[in-house]
């Protein structure tokens, strides 16, 4: 079962084992020069107003995985000089972009890939991007030409590493092919529970800071600061920075002033069957990061208590042996889809206020909060996010978002969603909603 990478703490600053790591640190002047100087044929911010136009191009990859059961979604990124593939866990509630790497590496778990071999051009401390991914200004420089960060996610999950700058070989659809130097993370320490291990090369951050790749490409003036995401619900999908047509297809609420950090849209009211429940004010993050979906305690007990009711008397009984997660049912024979028991229960949904009389509605249908486990049995894909120390914040996982254009305007400080077929990445030049 994988929980949500909502970053919990981040950011002390460590001492390497330099005597170990000196092969690819470098000495501090041979660094100062490397830092400011660009490939052949790397994009800069002063070459990219002519290269591309900023208004008008994406970058579109194809996604894969699926909510169960291999339990989350990666693409594909090419990475170093020369470029390396490399599979990264999309992750829209966290920042940093970070490899498993050979730094060398004290504790790494198994990858696809080679463990990625680190450059020389090292961010210092007090660089902007290293800046933005501590908790406060008041944080403590003691090597100022080196940026040291740990990161510990919500399933505790773990990392120890050190930022860099390396160069990402993207194709945008407007033709054109850059190789765009932005900052990474080496890890060099993980610590990983076993229910938390994917088979990835580390993790794609996708969130609001400044440190994310979205936010990085826009500071160059390579696209617009947009990240959007469609997850199939037959597994795969895509996965899309930059431009995006609006459409009166996409519902649009918009970001919690309260939260800075993360994908978040706060005062929804939780509907069941689409009628209210007297559930309101709830707080919801968009992660996809989490398989699951989670509720905060009140919420999830209303659901429970709901749910009960509803499937009284329709011969679905509890299946405790079944471990996938913590509420699972069985029927009279094993179910191999969703169809065959959806009409068993009713849709939710979460309305958002946005504005005096409007209200923007998430829909969540059977399909969106359910899956069928290996045992044939049918099981709740919301968990209960007081038993995982999430509090009172609701995490809208993939599950919930499957079949969904997620579109996540930082511009305009909006979130949109509208039914899709994620099925196929689209192949225009002018990607559109």
């Amino acid at each position: 079962m994988k929980i949500g990478k909502v970053e919990l703490l981040v950011f002390t600053v460590l001492l390497l084992n330099l005597s170990a790591s000196s092969a690819w640190f470098g000495n501090k002047n041979k660094y100062r020069s490397a830092r400011n100087s660009a490939f052949p044929g790397e994009a800069t911010s002063s070459s990219s107003s002519s290269a591309l136009n900023r208004g008008g191009s994406s970058i579109v990859f194809q996604v894969h995985g699926n909510v169960y059961p291999v339990g989350f979604y990666n693409v594909t990124l090419n990475i170093g000089q020369p470029p390396r593939p490399y599979f990264l866990d999309l992750d829209t509630g966290s920042d940093l972009t970070w490899l498993q790497c050979d730094a060398p590496c004290t504790h790494c778990s198994e990858t696809p890939h080679p463990l990625y071999s680190p450059s020389n051009d090292l961010v210092p401390c007090d660089d902007p991007l290293c800046v933005s991914l501590h908790q406060s200004s008041r944080y403590n420089c003691d090597y100022p030409d080196q940026c040291h960060y740990e990161i510990v996610y919500a399933d505790q999950y773990s990392t120890l590493g050190v930022l860099l700058k390396d160069v990402y070989h993207l194709n945008f659809t407007n033709g054109n092919q850059l190789k765009v130097r932005m900052g990474l993370g080496c890890g060099y320490d993980q610590v990983f529970p076993a229910y938390s291990y994917h088979a990835v090369d580390g993790v794609l951050g996708l969130g609001r800071g400044r440190a994310s790749l979205i936010s990085q490409l826009s500071s160059q003036g390579l696209l617009r600061n947009v990240v959007g995401h469609c997850l199939s619900s037959y597994g795969g999908g895509y996965m899309f920075f930059g431009d995006v047509s609006e459409s009166s297809r996409v519902t649009w609420t918009p970001m919690s002033s309260g939260d800075s950090k993360h994908y978040s849209a706060g005062g929804a009211e939780l509907l069941f069957g689409g009628k209210a429940t007297g559930v309101g004010n709830l707080l919801a993050i968009f992660d996809t990061g989490s398989s699951y979906t989670y509720f905060n305690f009140h919420a999830y007990q209303a659901l429970i208590s709901w749910l009960k009711k509803e499937l009284h008397g329709k011969h679905l009984y509890e299946a405790p042996d079944d471990q996938t997660v913590p509420i699972c049912w069985h029927g009279r024979r094993p179910f191999r889809s969703i169809n065959e028991v959806r009409k068993y229960f009713k849709p939710l949904a979460l309305s958002f206020t946005t504005g005096r009389r409007s209200r923007a509605v998430f829909e969540i249908p059977p399909e969106a909060y359910l899956i069928i486990s290996n045992l044939g049995n049918v099981c709740l894909g919301i968990l209960n996010g007081s038993e995982v120390g999430m509090g009172d914040v609701n995490l809208i996982g993939d599950i919930s978002m499957l079949d969904k254009l997620m579109v996540y305007d930082n511009e305009k400080q909006l979130i949109g969603w509208s039914t899709a077929n994620c099925d196929r990445a689209p192949k225009s030049r002018h990607f559109s909603v």
